[in-house]
């Protein structure tokens, strides 16, 4: 697995879980889904992002766009 595929792998992740926690926890969990999209967002414009940069601290092999 790619750097690239297991950003998108993590991203997907805690996206899906913000929103169940959402659902069944509390709606202030919503903010934990805004927060995901928001690093994604920047993410994509500034080349920064920190799950990429923890991924290839633990031996993830680099990809195309990280």
């Amino acid at each position: 697995m790619t750097l690239d595929r297991a950003v998108l792998a993590f991203a997907g992740v805690m996206t899906l879980l913000s929103v169940v926690l959402t659902l069944t926890v509390s709606p202030l969990f919503v903010w934990f889904t805004v927060f995901i999209g928001a690093n994604m967002l920047q993410a994509a414009f500034t080349g920064f992002c920190p799950a990429a940069m923890i991924f290839r601290r633990l031996g993830v092999a680099p990809g195309t766009a990280f």
